[in-house]
């Protein structure tokens, strides 16, 4: 299975404290949040690897190379300007060489069953699948909401409880997607999360959660950045 790896985003809630590099390389006790990241892949049978690169790429680049040195083949696609989630998988379609592919954020740290994502995908027919992960504060995220059989009935749902957090389920930025779907998405600017699952979702596109729990981290803010050094440290992020 190949796996898109989304490392375009500027990373400005990390800024002040990772200023030097993009946001996926940020420094994890010697060596890059990324390199985590792409071990934990290897490890469960990933091994094809895309990198939809945008700023400061290039860093990237330079240091997985071909992906040889980490017992990965990594191809790359660039964009020129910013294209948002949806765009930079768009922009990727010509490096996908199978009918599905596997598309994560590069920020998150999710450890669940891929392969069991897939087959779920596969069995259900599924346009669009995407792991779920039930969190105590779904603030920063947005709900989803799924019928019993899986399908999303609702996306990107903003919930409010007088100010106090409020569990739910939001999308754990771990998708399965059909290349035809990929396909479908217009050149330029097109936020995945905004745009197109909405659009796709009026349209009456197959789309499915499937709920997964263990270890879940977003390094995207300078606090869960700090608690995966912790983690790491502690050898807690694989649990």
């Amino acid at each position: 299975m190949q796996a898109i790896l989304l490392c375009g985003g500027m990373g400005t809630r990390l800024r002040s404290v990772v200023s030097d590099r993009p946001k996926p390389m940020a420094d994890i006790c010697g060596k890059p949040f990324l390199q985590y990241l792409l071990e934990m892949l290897r490890e469960k049978g990933i091994t094809e690897v895309i990198f939809a690169l945008g700023y400061m790429g290039e860093m990237i680049e330079e240091y997985f190379q071909d992906g040889s040195a980490f017992g990965l083949k990594i191809a790359y696609s660039y964009e020129e300007d910013p294209l948002g989630t949806g765009g930079a998988i768009r922009n990727a379609l010509p490096k996908i060489m199978e009918e599905e592919v596997l598309v994560l954020n590069a920020d998150t740290y999710f450890p669940m069953d891929y392969q069991g994502l897939y087959r779920f995908h596969q069995e259900n027919d599924g346009d669009f699948s995407l792991a779920t992960r039930a969190v105590p504060d779904i603030s920063r995220y947005g709900a989803v909401r799924r019928d019993v059989a899986g399908r999303i009935l609702a996306w990107n749902e903003k919930l409010e409880d007088g100010g106090q957090p409020l569990a739910g389920e939001i999308n754990g930025g771990i998708y399965v997607m059909k290349k035809s779907l990929i396909a479908e998405i217009p050149e330029g600017k097109q936020s995945l999360e905004q745009d197109c699952v909405p659009k796709w979702l009026s349209e009456g596109k197959r789309i499915f959660g499937l709920p997964f729990d263990g270890y879940f981290m977003d390094i995207g803010i300078p606090k869960d950045y700090q608690q995966f050094i912790t983690d790491v440290e502690q050898g807690k992020h694989g649990k």
